[in-house]
């Protein structure tokens, strides 16, 4: 089962990414996301936003129970989804200030502060799935204008849904576009993992264009990258995974797995010998990727 918050597509009023999110990484490899938001709301009105099941449920991923003391327990369950959802602990609840809990392995904290005539609202959700980090953002900066709008008195799903160009936005922001170089057994390998906003049957279908690779034939277009010579499919398991040969002698590997929910999660690696030339392959394949994400936004 899947333990990340379930950021799919959402309908919502939006922008861009908020100015003051940030991403950061601790000692221990875990990343955390900061977000803060603005609401023309006292701390007491926020505070039982954040904390009473029935205000949750309207602006908030999942339905919630729980004991409003440190120590107490949490539940978490997504409409229409048969698992039976997710276990937390308050770890904080300070009234009208600090709201924090784990879920799952993650642990978020909501911080109120005066200002003003209302308030200024921060999360920290710390997590150790960075490459979703864009999911989540784009997550909770709908989940947090659902909440504003609905502490105004509005609803919660005015607007379109533009959550993949949102996605999308956060990802560059937070530089979770970019490959990485690493050793591999006689040479080295280029590797990319990145968070996509459709399911891998849709990842799949934009990829083979109608195509359907089969092993010792030709690999379709769409899973190569400018400069980099392809050569026969050697194994394929649709729509999850690819590899073919490159010249003149490696693999490219496609695989389409699970994510954060908000999509399949892309993991491409190209092998080669010890004089390949690393830098070449990832400027091909970032633009390939970037390339691929456009289409899915408008898919």
């Amino acid at each position: 089962m899947n333990t990340d918050p379930p950021f799919g597509p959402m309908s919502g009023p939006m922008s861009g990414p908020t100015s003051d999110a940030t991403l950061s990484t601790s000692a221990d490899g875990r990343t955390s996301l900061r977000m803060e938001r603005g609401l023309a709301h006292p701390p007491e009105k926020v505070w039982a936003a954040l904390t009473d099941p029935v205000a949750l449920a309207r602006w908030f991923p999942s339905e919630v129970t729980l004991d409003l003391v440190p120590g107490g327990a949490m539940g978490f369950h997504f409409p229409g989804d048969p698992e039976p959802g997710l276990a937390g602990t308050v770890t904080d609840a300070e009234e009208p200030r600090l709201f924090a809990f784990t879920w799952g392995a993650d642990h978020l904290s909501w911080t109120i502060t005066p200002d003003g005539e209302g308030s200024s609202l921060t999360l920290v959700h710390t997590f150790g799935d960075r490459p979703g980090a864009a999911s989540f953002a784009s997550g909770w900066h709908l989940c947090m204008t659902a909440l504003d709008r609905l502490l105004g008195g509005g609803r919660a799903d005015g607007g379109h849904d533009r959550s993949g160009e949102l996605h999308e936005s956060y990802l560059k922001r937070f530089r979770l576009d970019g490959g990485t170089v690493e050793r591999a057994e006689g040479g080295s390998r280029v590797r990319f993992e990145r968070q996509l906003v459709r399911p891998a049957e849709t990842v799949w279908a934009v990829l083979s264009a109608g195509i359907e690779p089969v092993a010792g034939l030709p690999v379709p277009e769409g899973f190569t990258a400018e400069k980099v010579p392809a050569g026969p499919v050697t194994e394929v398991r649709a729509p999850n995974s690819l590899t073919y040969t490159w010249q003149p002698r490696g693999t490219v590997t496609w695989e389409l797995g699970k994510g954060t929910g908000h999509g399949a999660r892309l993991v491409l690696v190209q092998t080669g010998s010890e004089d390949f030339d690393t830098d070449a392959a990832l400027a091909a394949w970032r633009t390939r990727i970037d390339r691929l994400a456009e289409e899915l936004v408008r898919t």
